[in-house]
């Protein structure tokens, strides 16, 4: 059975050019309206359509193809009226690549002592003045068409994957797929946008295979692995991102949702998924920290240790933070001056896509066990690597080194 969506038009075309042939890692081009998608891919987060701290042109710059924001914050702020008079985000914010809006849903658990859960929606109350809002599946697809996303994300109620009543996550389950059906039906721009259902579950695999095996039912272009990163256990993580992505058709695209840690994300890439976000790179670059390759994977750039260093902060970086400043510069200024945000956060996005090029690279020349096993031993040159993360990748064949 086949449940809505019109076969013939679709606004995704996803074509794997390789394959890992031990783990299931895989890459694809993913041609969206606005353009050309190269997967595994990190998603830098906008909520408000707009980066802390680093600006589109500067996206552009550093050739990410796509982008998220929040259709909740969106729609209350600029609002649905200010964007449909803009032209859609796009147009509003000045960007001409690719955009991913987020359905609402997780605020669901972000502001949930300001939200009520129905069957019909979620009535929020305004974080901004107070004011009742409620978002309805129909309401999520309306403020996402004013957006213009290339990609919306299906409204689907969302539970704390630490949550401890089972029901509570069977009736989201099964809410989830009733809200899919009513956003298939409220979505009439197949041509120009597309619409991703989000499998839940909580952390048990059953009620994950059976959420997929009901999502996959309907004529969707691509799929998302949601309720996770929430405080659950590594171990158990990975584990619910595995069997939901073996349950999820070879020939669309994955998206881990809210997976933003350099190690996670090659983790979920080994099981074989292919679009991640996260506020991690920019949030982290606020407080002075920037992503490194090497151990301890990020450097505090604050400690005093880095007073005197006038190395870049990774001299294989082709940033212009790493091109033209020192890691003993930005000492002097981050958490002090507005630009040390905007120098490492231009580099913490660079260094993200910079994973994610390497990554594809390796898969395509079919070394990615050796990509990871060199990318594990950078992080951890003492070889005591995170317990979750060895039997992750050994679940894909992926053995990493253990003596030198």
């Amino acid at each position: 059975m086949c449940v809505g969506g019109n076969t013939t038009t679709t606004a995704l075309r996803f074509n794997i050019v390789g394959k890992c042939s031990t783990s299931r890692a895989r890459v694809a081009e993913m041609k969206l309206p606005h353009s050309l998608v190269d997967t595994p891919v990190f998603m830098p987060v906008g909520t408000q359509g707009t980066l802390k701290g680093i600006i589109p042109k500067q996206l552009e710059t550093l050739d990410c193809r796509i982008m998220l924001s929040n259709t909740y914050h969106l729609g209350n702020r600029p609002g649905v009226e200010v964007l449909e008079a803009a032209g859609g985000l796009h147009n509003f914010m000045n960007w001409n690549r690719s955009l991913l809006t987020d359905s609402g849903g997780f605020q669901m658990v972000s502001l949930l002592k300001l939200c009520e859960i129905t069957e019909e929606g979620v009535n929020f109350e305004s974080p901004y003045d107070g004011s009742k809002c409620m978002l309805t599946p129909e309401h999520s697809i309306q403020i996402q068409k004013a957006i213009g996303a290339d990609i919306m994300m299906q409204l689907d109620d969302v539970v704390d994957a630490t949550h401890s009543d089972p029901n509570r996550f069977e009736e989201a389950r099964h809410r989830t797929v009733r809200w899919l059906d009513r956003c298939i039906e409220a979505h009439d721009r197949t041509d120009k946008q597309n619409l991703f259902p989000i499998v839940q579950g909580g952390l048990d695999e059953e009620k994950r295979k059976d959420c997929a095996s009901q999502l996959t039912k309907r004529n969707v272009p691509g799929f998302a692995i949601g309720g996770l990163s929430g405080g659950e256990e590594k171990d158990t993580f990975w584990r619910i991102v595995k069997v939901s992505a073996e349950h999820l058709p070879e020939n669309k695209p994955r998206y881990v949702m809210g997976v933003g840690h350099q190690v996670d994300i090659i983790v979920c890439v080994a099981l074989g998924s292919d679009m991640f976000d996260c506020v991690f790179p920019t949030r982290t670059a606020r407080f002075g920290s920037a992503l490194v390759f090497d151990a301890p994977g990020e450097l505090n750039l604050k400690k005093a240790q880095f007073r005197t260093d006038f190395r870049p902060i990774d001299e294989n970086c082709p940033c212009s933070t790493c091109a033209n400043y020192t890691r003993a510069y930005l000492h002097s200024i981050v958490t002090k001056e507005p630009s040390a945000c905007h120098l490492v956060t231009v580099h913490n996005v660079a260094h993200q896509l910079q994973l994610m090029k390497k990554a594809r690279e390796s898969i395509v020349s079919d070394r990615f066990p050796a990509f990871v096993q060199k990318f594990m031993l950078d992080l951890y040159p003492n070889m005591e690597y995170p317990v979750w993360a060895s039997n992750a990748f050994n679940s894909v064949g992926i053995k990493l080194i253990t003596e030198k």
